[in-house]
C-alpha cells in the first residue's frame, strides 16, 4: 500500500570527497539558500571552500518553503544591509540566469489598498520605494486596478505597481549555485551536523557527527539554527525566533486567475498575504506569520488555511471554483530583532549570517559578496565554470514537451523517468525524497504521490542499486 511506502529510508548518506587532514580556506555551515548562494561566491574567487550540512541535501531547512518572487527591494528598510543586498542579488540573479538556466517570469507587482486606511498609505509606499532607488513604481487609482486585473475584488481601493517584481523557480537556483561551486573546486559535506569547535589561532577544527573539519574561517549560515551555532564562537548576540507561514497551493486552473504579484499593505511585522503564480503553473496563497518556539515543526492548521483562504476569496473572488492542490507551511529564521545579523569576528576567523528572513531568496547573491568582502581573502584570479540545471519551470518546454524519456511517471506534474534518474544522479544527486520533489516536481501534483509514489519508489531503489554497483 501507498502509505507503506518511505522513500526517505532508500537514500544512503552522500559519500565525501575530503580528509580530515585538509585544512580549507574556509567552511560554510548551512546549505539553504544563503549558505548555497556563499559557497558559490567563494569557490568562484579561488577559496578552498566546504559547504558544511547536517541534512542529506541542500534547501532542507527554512529555503525549501518560501513564495520565489525576486524582490526589488522597493519596500525594504533604506539604507541598510538587507536592502543593499536585495538590489545586489536582485542583479547578480539576472547576471548568472542565462548560464545557470535558471528561469525568471517577469509579472510585476501590485501593492493592493483595500480600504481607504492603506489607501492613505500608498503614497509613503511609494516614496519608501523611489528613496530605496526601485523607480519604476506607478500609483494606479482602483480602476487601473481592476483594469489590469478584472478578478480582483472590486473593493480594491487603488495600488502601485512595482514593474520589476518576477517569480522564479526557488529550488533550482541553489541547486545552480552549489553545482558551480563543486565545478570551480568546492567540497561538500552532507550529514554532518556540526556539534562544537576549537579555534587554535590559525583555524577552526569543528567536530562534526561524522568527520572533523578544519578550517581557517567558519561562516554561520545556519538559518534557523543559527544562534545555536554560534554558541560555538562563544560570541552570542542574538536570537531566532522561529515564524512559521502556513500556505495555500490552488490548482493549475487558477494560474489565469492574474497577472501581477498581489502584494499588501505591509505592516511591521509582516509583509503579509501575497497572491502569486508559481513558476510551476499554481497559484499561491500566503503566508500567515506565526511565533513558535520550534524549529521544526511546520505542522499546519485546519482553522489557520481556512481563514487564510476566506481572506484570498476575499481578494480574489474567482478563486472560490477552484480546488486546492497542496497545502504547507514554511518557517523563517526570524530574530529577536528585524534587521539582518550579519558581522564578522576578526579575533576568531568567524562571521555571522544570521536573522535572514523572507528577502533571503533574492538577497542570498548579493550577502554572498557582501560575506566575501568582510572576509578580506584575496581574489585568486580564476575563470568561473557555470553549471546549468534542468528546467523544471512551466516557462520554458520541459523534458515531456521535448522527448528523450521512456514513460511518463508522474501524471499531475508530468514528470518522466529520464528527469527522476537525472535528479538521482552525480554528486548533486537528490539526497531526500524531498530533495527529489525539489529537483523533478514529481508527486507534487493533484494527487500528492498517491498514483506515482510507488513506481517513483522502484526507480528510485533501482538507481540507488545502480549506484552501489
Amino acid at each position: 500500500m501507498i502509505k507503506d511506502i518511505n522513500l526517505n529510508t532508500i537514500f544512503p548518506k552522500k559519500s565525501v570527497n575530503f580528509s580530515e587532514e585538509e585544512v580549507f580556506d574556509v567552511a560554510i555551515i548551512g546549505a539553504g539558500v544563503v549558505g548555497c548562494g556563499i559557497f558559490k561566491e567563494f569557490c568562484f574567487n579561488g577559496a578552498k571552500t566546504i559547504l558544511v550540512e547536517k541534512s542529506n541535501d541542500i534547501l532542507e531547512g527554512a529555503s525549501k518553503g518560501n513564495s520565489a518572487i525576486l524582490h526589488t527591494g522597493f519596500d525594504a528598510p533604506p539604507d541598510s544591509l538587507e536592502l543593499g543586498c536585495i538590489k545586489r542579488g536582485y542583479e547578480e540573479f539576472i547576471k548568472l540566469k542565462n548560464d545557470m538556466n535558471l528561469q525568471l517570469l517577469n509579472t510585476k507587482a501590485m501593492v493592493v489598498a483595500w480600504s481607504d486606511e492603506q489607501l492613505q498609505k500608498l503614497d509613503a509606499i511609494l516614496q519608501k520605494g523611489l528613496g530605496n532607488g526601485v523607480k519604476e513604481l506607478e500609483l494606479l487609482e482602483a480602476s487601473q486596478v481592476l483594469s489590469r486585473e478584472p478578478n480582483l475584488s472590486a473593493h480594491a481601493k487603488g495600488a502601485i505597481l512595482v514593474h520589476g517584481e518576477s517569480i522564479i523557480d526557488a529550488w533550482s537556483a541553489p541547486l545552480a549555485y552549489v553545482k558551480s561551486g563543486v565545478a570551480n573546486g568546492g567540497k561538500l559535506a552532507f550529514s554532518h551536523e556540526v556539534m562544537s569547535g576549537e579555534f587554535n589561532g590559525e583555524y577552526w577544527e569543528l567536530q562534526t557527527s561524522q568527520k572533523s573539519i578544519k578550517a581557517k574561517l567558519v561562516i554561520n549560515a545556519a538559518g534557523l539554527w543559527g544562534d545555536i551555532v554560534e554558541q560555538i564562537s562563544k560570541n552570542i548576540d542574538f536570537k531566532i525566533i522561529p515564524r512559521k507561514g502556513q500556505f495555500l497551493i490552488f490548482d493549475k486552473s487558477a494560474n489565469s486567475l492574474i497577472e501581477s504579484i498581489i502584494l499588501p499593505v505591509p505592516t511591521k511585522r509582516t509583509k503579509g498575504v501575497v497572491i502569486t503564480r508559481t513558476a510551476f503553473g499554481n497559484l499561491l496563497v500566503g503566508p500567515t506569520a506565526e511565533d513558535q518556539e520550534s524549529r521544526e515543526n511546520s505542522d499546519t492548521f485546519k482553522d489557520t488555511l481556512e481563514g487564510l483562504k476566506a481572506k484570498a476569496y476575499e481578494m480574489l473572488p474567482a478563486l472560490k471554483g477552484h480546488g486546492v492542490t497542496a497545502t504547507f507551511a514554511g518557517l523563517r529564521p526570524a530574530s529577536d530583532e528585524p534587521q539582518y545579523r550579519v558581522k564578522m569576528n576578526d579575533a576568531k576567523n568567524w562571521i555571522t549570517v544570521g536573522g535572514i528572513r523572507s528577502t533571503g531568496l533574492t538577497a542570498s547573491l548579493g550577502l554572498a559578496k557582501y560575506v566575501f568582502e568582510l572576509s578580506e581573502l584575496e581574489l585568486k584570479e580564476s575563470e568561473a565554470k557555470y553549471e546549468k540545471v534542468p528546467n523544471i519551470s512551466e516557462f520554458k518546454k520541459r523534458m515531456h514537451q521535448l522527448g528523450n524519456f521512456k514513460e511518463i511517471i508522474c501524471h499531475c506534474e508530468l514528470v518522466t523517468d529520464q528527469e527522476i534518474k537525472d535528479a538521482l544522479s552525480g554528486e548533486l544527486g537528490a539526497g531526500t525524497i524531498g530533495g527529489l520533489k525539489r529537483r523533478t516536481r514529481a508527486m507534487m501534483g493533484r494527487c500528492q504521490g498517491f498514483n506515482c509514489m510507488a513506481r517513483v519508489s522502484e526507480i528510485v531503489e533501482q538507481e540507488v542499486q545502480n549506484g552501489r554497483d
